[in-house]
């Protein structure tokens, strides 16, 4: 075997940039590259190419993984064993269920345990006791996996305590691993409510941080902002959030040492499908506050993140379709450098998930750790011209709505005025409007939906105790409510199967089946995401009287008309005429032709929802 490696490019000339793009513009037809820039929710761009001179990588300029500022992550090395923390979340209500989950996740790969806490039991374990606490973490030993809070309602003062409780019986509780999760702000606009005033809250925070004291190796803060990406805000509204509520959080703790608490905060982002902005999510995360730090004059410390799996991206149709999601959005956590990785059950968002969808969520992060062996590498998206690009664009575009915030007096007085949220719904709006008509696509929604799909099992449903009643709120807001991004398609498929018959659509085809073909596809993927059937005549007709004899006899009650832009001129006016009078109650048809007899269009770019909306409502199936 040669020793010398081998230059296989040397046989093919440099290609140059003018060459490249003069490929480009052949490829579309003189459109020019603009027409192939993708615009982000923060209006972003993201070109289809990236260089030298958008990013110095030659020059590293963001310094050395390990090195202050800890652009790049915390470490030169990263752990052979355990390059970052898998941490599983349990939400099933009952104390004992969760503490088998709990065991049995541990022994197979799970690191850390993270404890989704409601006292109503509706969200997450009910814990309202000591003894539901011991319960729930009975044979957990908290000195090798951590034990991390996800408190639904309140900012994690009571379940603290009762944590700190049973730690304080360990026989050496500072060597015990705890994440305490502290978040006031966090639980201010996820549930648009606090107990008390905010200097009553903070001035609780300060008691229990002090309280806290004796668990020296705990993480003691958290700043979450995965409420913001879960409300459909855009990622650099997430990263503003996430920014101002730790900077409006140090604020309101006057008496703090913040050299010495800012290694104890965690901060927690949401990851969706889109790895390569997900990865440049946290690449920005790290700049920001990086860069908060450096303006309090604090010491640099390593911004320890939490990615957890998007929930607004999950479906309930086609469920399976969430392990790719999750698969994802796990492996930008891994890339980008997250310190902890919690993927979500592909069937979360049918229910509570059971032994299948937490052995996926898991195995995900197991077979991306040590079979494809992401941990190896420090920082290895480090230097790659989109990555480092787009981060700093975002940086920005975040740092931009940080001060937004700042100038309306802070996290905490943006909430309570609602302009933080109001911004939000802006993009979640917009965003909507891409899902109708399918410019963002949902696969197993509003793309190649499959009308008979398996269901994905879930946990048998449990009934919860009775749980004491919450007090008047001192503080309220509007908070930042999670969405579903496929919710309104789903709604429309949930109504498809109450009806007492099989709702379908008839397929009027003109002309031979390669000139229908792909129209007729395209209709029938477009109906199915409204749980519509497609019916076709068993023998394709070849005048309109015979197509509308066919209709009749299918029993259908709405129509859309398929069929070639050189046909329609000559054949769509009459075949819909016959239709009409063979009972069809509404004549689509795929394209853009119009002629009488014609109620509706659909094509690409369509308002999809829009359609469907008005396909059901022609068909009596009510919402």
């Amino acid at each position: 075997m040669a020793d010398d490696i081998l230059p296989l490019s040397s046989a093919f000339k440099d290609a140059t940039e003018a060459e490249w793009l003069a490929a480009v513009e052949k490829a579309l037809k003189g459109k020019g590259i603009d027409t192939i820039t993708r615009v982000t929710a923060d209006g972003l761009k993201v070109h289809p190419l990236y260089r030298e001179s958008d990013f110095p990588s030659a020059t590293d300029p963001l310094g050395t993984p390990g090195a202050a500022p800890y652009l790049r992550g915390p470490t030169a090395a990263p752990d052979a064993w355990l390059p970052w923390d898998i941490r599983q979340a349990f939400t099933h209500p009952d104390p004992a269920t969760t503490n088998a989950e709990i065991l049995r996740d541990l022994e197979r790969g799970v690191s850390s345990v993270e404890l989704t806490l409601d006292p109503a039991g509706e969200n997450g374990v009910q814990i309202l006791s000591l003894a539901d606490l011991q319960a729930t973490l009975a044979g957990v030993d908290a000195s090798i996996a951590t034990i991390a809070l996800d408190p639904v309602d309140e900012p994690g003062f009571v379940a603290a305590g009762l944590v700190a409780t049973w730690a304080e019986g360990a026989a050496d509780p500072a060597a015990l691993k705890l994440a305490f999760n502290l978040d006031p702000l966090g639980a201010l606009a996820r549930t648009g409510t606090l107990a008390a005033s905010l200097d009553d809250t903070f001035a609780a925070l300060a008691d229990t941080l002090a309280r806290l004291a004796p668990f020296t190796g705990a993480s003691l803060m958290r700043i979450d902002a995965r409420m913001v990406h879960e409300a459909g805000g855009s990622d650099a509204q997430e990263l503003g959030a996430l920014i101002a509520s730790a900077v409006d959080t140090l604020r309101r703790l006057p008496d703090a040492e913040l050299t010495a608490l800012a290694p104890r905060i965690g901060f927690t982002l949401a990851l969706d499908a889109n790895y390569g902005l997900g990865v440049a999510k946290l690449r920005a995360a790290r700049r920001l506050w990086a860069r908060c730090l450096e303006l309090l004059d604090v010491t640099p410390v390593p911004m320890r993140i939490q990615a957890t799996t998007s929930a607004r991206m999950l479906t309930r149709y086609d469920a399976w379709t969430n392990m790719l999601r999750c698969t994802t959005a796990a492996f930008a956590g891994a890339i980008g450098g997250a310190d902890i990785v919690t993927v979500r059950p592909f069937n979360s968002a049918l229910g509570v998930p059971e032994e299948l969808g937490r052995r996926i969520a898991r195995n995900t992060q197991i077979i991306a750790m040590e079979e494809s062996q992401l941990g190896r590498v420090a920082d290895p998206a480090g230097g790659a011209w989109f990555t480092e690009t787009f981060a700093e664009d975002l940086a920005k575009a975040a740092w931009e709505e940080f001060q937004n915030i700042e100038r309306e007096g802070g996290y905490a007085t943006s909430l309570l005025s609602g302009a933080f949220q109001d911004r939000v719904i802006t993009v979640r709006d917009a965003r909507a409007k891409d899902i109708a008509k399918r410019k963002v696509p949902i696969t197993g929604v509003t793309e190649f939906p499959t009308l008979d799909a398996i269901d994905a099992p879930i946990s048998d449903a449990a009934t919860p105790r009775p749980a004491p009643a919450a007090p008047a709120p001192a503080l309220t807001c509007t908070p930042l409510a999670p969405v579903h991004l496929a919710a309104p398609f789903e709604s429309l498929r949930d109504t498809a199967p109450a009806a007492k018959k099989a709702p379908t659509i008839f397929l009027a085809t003109l002309g031979p089946v390669a000139e229908h073909s792909a129209r007729a596809d395209f209709a029938r993927n477009l109906f199915a995401a409204g749980g519509l059937a497609a019916k076709e005549p068993p023998v394709a007709p070849k005048t309109a009287s015979e197509l509308a004899s066919a209709f009749k006899a299918s029993g259908c009650h709405i129509v859309v008309l398929c069929g070639s832009d050189t046909r329609y001129p000559d054949e769509a006016e009459a075949a819909a005429t016959a239709l009409k009078a063979a009972g069809a109650r509404h004549v689509w048809l795929a394209g853009k032709f119009e002629a009488p007899g014609i109620d509706s269009n659909i094509f690409m770019g369509c308002d999809v929802l829009h359609t469907l909306k008005l396909a059901h409502a022609e068909l009596g199936l009510s919402q």
